[in-house]
């Protein structure tokens, strides 16, 4: 997975799969899903990225078995 983001057009690019794609759904006026010829996502598009959030930190987190799914949160 890549996350781009192209500050010359306030656009943000998450690329999921690396499948050609067939089919592109606007699902808002910002943002827009690519989907393979199968229907997965291959990428999220969202145009005005800095308008819908806080585009000055993207965190990543696997969340495993073993650790809680919020971080510091004691584990049961």
């Amino acid at each position: 997975m890549k996350i781009r983001y192209f500050e010359d057009t306030d656009t943000a690019l998450v690329e999921i799969g690396r499948a050609d794609v067939a089919e592109t759904r606007e699902l808002s006026e910002d943002v827009y899903l690519d989907l393979d010829q199968a229907g997965r996502v291959v990428s999220i598009t969202i145009e005005h990225a800095s308008q819908h959030g806080d585009l000055s930190e993207i965190v990543f987190q696997r969340v495993t078995d073993s650790q809680p799914a919020v971080p510091n949160e004691p584990a049961a």
